[in-house]
Order: structure tokens, then sequence, then C-alpha cells
């Protein structure tokens, strides 16, 4: 006997729960999800109506979330975050971090993305007595220059864009990220803070190959897998809560991007535990990253390996493009960003209608780098309420100094989101992820509960006494927060 179509309302998202249980008993499940978010739609309603804007964005703090799929794992860290843990030999393998503070020759002209950046110990040892005058250890910094790098790092200035992210961001990270130790106890940070927002899954863009000792020598990959494991099995990674798998990220645009690409499927492949599959990012105005250049290397890979996940920054640009289809031809199941899809019809149509692809959704970055400059105009309310399964993330939430609940927030007060929709984003990204059966059947299973744990605690009491619940809810918010809302819960 044949299923019958799932409702719109759940969408496509629900179809491995029904197939794994049956037609008859997940028919039964899916109508029971519907009435349960029907009982509590109402209530949600009333709550958005009449709370502050302060305890609006602490029901969606203390509200559970499913995954957090668009993430950049390098550009996710606060900058106090990452002073703290490069200035913490315990916490960075002994290593000695130098920032560029001094200029000795015409420091008007110097390249803004000169400026602070950072070096680890065996680079500075090479250079000249000249240039290293220019440079002072991390931790000597100033409390008004420790200010002034932590600003360095992210995009919060006045006039601050893309320029600014994509030439000069970027570059001041220098060689944090090649010390591994550094960027695996950042990641437990990340965990942590996203633990507190009551996120299930994290699946961010993780790299480890081409990790470098404190010597200088290249940590061999397996060696390096190997630290990342043991770091994530130790008790307070565990507390966190998060379930967290990687993608191997190439830049598109890169020479030698196809033998990049090469490199990262053998590495997923030889991985598929932790890594469970691939994306491609970098500025798509670069005209040397479009997605057709890759695929004849995409069909030679697929030829030798078994199917590896495909998510693919795509449509992030200014005019119209078709990046979206040549990207889904190039096998992507999830596309970063979409803006663009949204002047493509053909290709809007096709995911509308087979809801197989997932647009992940980065609202603030939209924002901050000019794409999407006015939210009210954001295509992604028309997606979701098309039938294009899409889900709220975070991108490079340390440089634009958010988080999660930012994301909700702004989706919930401009779109004026059901909450039937926010069930369905919170489910649609663990349906769509990348894990394991095994594992993206625990998240989902873990999703519905807790937000029936949530529904209880804000549904069975009068409103006034779930608006009065809230005082004990202990929102952390940044400066996104701050400066765009005023909100400030310290």
């Amino acid at each position: 006997m044949a299923c019958a179509a799932v409702p719109s309302g759940l969408g496509w998202l629900m179809a491995p729960r029904i197939h794994a249980l049956g037609c008859v008993a997940g028919l039964f499940l899916l109508a029971a999800l519907g009435a349960r978010a029907a009982d509590f739609g109402p209530r949600f309603d009333e709550l958005t109506r009449r709370a502050t804007p302060a305890q609006l964005y602490a029901l969606l703090y203390d509200m559970p979330k499913g995954g957090d799929l668009h993430n950049h794992a390098a550009g996710a860290n606060r900058p106090e975050w990452i002073y703290a843990v490069c200035t913490d030999p315990a916490r960075s393998g002994g290593e000695t971090f130098y920032t560029r503070s001094r200029f000795s020759d015409a420091p008007d002209a110097i390249d803004p993305g000169a400026r602070f950046r950072t070096i680890r110990r065996k680079a500075y040892e090479l250079l000249s007595e000249k240039a290293k005058a220019e440079y002072v250890p991390l931790a000597s910094l100033s409390a008004e220059e420790r200010e002034r790098w932590c600003h360095s790092l992210r995009l919060d200035g006045t006039g601050d864009g893309r320029l600014e992210f994509f030439s000069h961001i970027w570059p001041r990270l220098g060689q944090l990220n090649t010390c591994l130790p550094a960027v695996t106890e950042l990641l437990v940070e990340n965990m942590k803070a996203f633990g507190a927002e009551h996120l299930g899954y994290l699946e961010t863009q993780f790299v480890v190959m081409g990790m470098v000792d404190n010597d200088g020598g290249v940590i061999p990959d397996a060696l390096a897998v190997d630290y990342v494991r043991r770091r994530l099995a130790r008790p307070d990674a565990l507390a966190t809560g998060v379930t967290v798998r990687f993608q191997n990220t190439i830049l598109r645009f890169a020479p030698d991007a196809e033998r990049r690409l090469e490199l990262s499927y053998a590495f997923v492949d030889a991985h598929r535990d932790l890594w469970v599959g691939l994306n491609m990012a970098g500025i798509e105005e670069n005209g040397y990253g479009y997605p057709s250049r890759f695929l004849e290397t995409f069909r030679r890979l697929r030829s030798r390996y078994p199917t590896l996940a495909l998510s693919i920054h795509a449509g992030e640009m200014d005019g119209p493009d078709r990046h979206v289809r040549d990207t889904l031809l190039l096998g992507a199941s999830r596309i970063g960003h979409g803006i663009n899809l949204i002047r493509d019809p053909e290709t809007l149509l096709l995911l509308q209608q087979t809801r197989r692809v997932l647009i992940e959704v980065n609202l603030i970055s939209n924002r901050l780098l000019g794409y999407v400059p006015d939210l009210s105009t954001h295509p992604f309310p028309e997606y979701l309420r098309t039938g294009v399964p899409v889900c709220l993330n975070t991108d490079d939430r340390g440089m634009w100094d958010s988080n999660l609940t930012d994301e909700y927030y702004t989706a919930v007060t401009l779109y004026h989101l059901s909450w039937g929709e926010i069930l369905s984003i919170g489910r649609d990204s663990l349906a769509h992820s990348f894990a394991e059966p095994e594992a993206k059947a625990r998240l989902l299973a873990d999703y519905e509960r807790r937000i029936a744990g949530f529904e209880e605690r804000y549904g069975a009491v009068p409103a006034d006494a779930a608006l009065g619940a809230l005082a004990s809810v202990r929102p952390v918010a940044y400066g996104y927060a701050r400066s765009t809302w005023g909100f400030d819960f310290n």
C-alpha cells in the first residue's frame, strides 16, 4: 500500500520517520505532532503578542533548537574566546602567539588587513629584527590594545561590510587556525554556548588537514583527527549536550581548488564517523569559483567513492545568477544562502515541488554583508511558505558577534513566524542534516522530547505565569543584540 501524501504543513521532513515506522503508524505520528503544534500555537501567538521585546528574546533563547547547519568554525569564534585560548598555554598546546601592532614605515599606508595580523612563535622567530619590532606577544596587549584587537576581528564598525570581512578580517586571523589545540578548544567553546541556547546539533565546517605543530611541522591527518576525537570525549564537551559533526571545506576560487577537492573527498571518506560532508566556500563574485568549473571533478570523484553529502554555498551574489541550479547539478542536497534562488523561477519551482533540497538561511550574515540590507525583503519567508525546506543558521557568528537566538528573534519579529513554522524549521534542520541515520533518528526524537517539555513549561500555566517564568531565563546576548535591539542581559 502506498503512503498518503505528507501534509504540506509538516512537509517532507517527516518522510524518513513515516517510512521507518510504516505508513499507518507514521501518519498517526504525523497527525499527533500536527495536533500538538496546533494546541500550543495559540499560546505561542499570545506570548509573542504580549511579551516585551526582552521577554520574547528570553523565550526564544530558552526554546529548543534543532541544528545549525551553516557554520564556519573559524568564523564562529568570538574574539574574546580566541584571546582567552591563545594566551593560555594549557589550552593552546603551549604555543605563543604574536600580533602585529606597530608599523615602522608609513603606518597610514599599511594594508588594513595587516594590522593585528597574528602569527605563531616559529614564524615570529624567522622574521628579521626590524620585522620583529612590529610584533608583540598577544598576551602582552594592554586592555585598550586588546579591545582594538578584538574589534579588528568583528564586523561591527561603521561602514564595515564585504571588503572588511573578506579581505581584512580573515587575513588578521593569520596562523591562528593552524594550531590544532587552539581551534579544538574554540570548537568546544562554541559547543558550550550553543548548548546554553538549547541547540541539539552542530554541523560545522571544521578543517584539520594541514595543521602545524609548534615547531612548524605538519601534523599527520590521522593524528589530528584522533586529537579532536579525544577532546570531544572529555566531560565538558559531552556535558554541552550538543552533537557535533563536521564538513570539510575548500576555497572555491583557489587556483588548485580541483586538487584540494580531491584531497578533501579522500579525507572525508576516510573519516565518515565525524566528517559527514563537503562544502565549497569563498566569495562568489570572484569569477574563478563558478560551480560548473567543478562538474567534471565531482563526476570523476563520484565514480571512485561511495556517495558523500554536499552542502555548497550558492546564490550569495548581488545580481541574478544560475549558481543554485548549477550547484544542484554538482550533486548538492543543501544550498548555503540561496538568496538568488528567488530570481531563478525554474529552479525555485523545482525545489518547491520536490522538497529534497534545503536552503541554509543566514539572515544576519546577509544583512551585514549587504546582500540583503533590508531584511524585510529577504526571500526566506517566501521559501518557507511555498514549500522549500529551510533552516536558520549563524554562518560566521563570531564575526557578527551574534548567536542563533538572534536569527530566530529576527525571523519571528520580521516575518511573524507561527509555532508550526518554527517547528518545521527545527525539524527540517535535523532531517536534512548529514548525520548518520542512527544519530539523525536520535536527534529528531530528542528534539520532539525537548519541544514537548517547552510546550508544557509555557503552555500548562496561564499566560501571565508563563511570562513571569521568563524572569528566571538568563539569555547570553552579544554585541549584535545590543546594537540592534538594545538588549543587555548582564
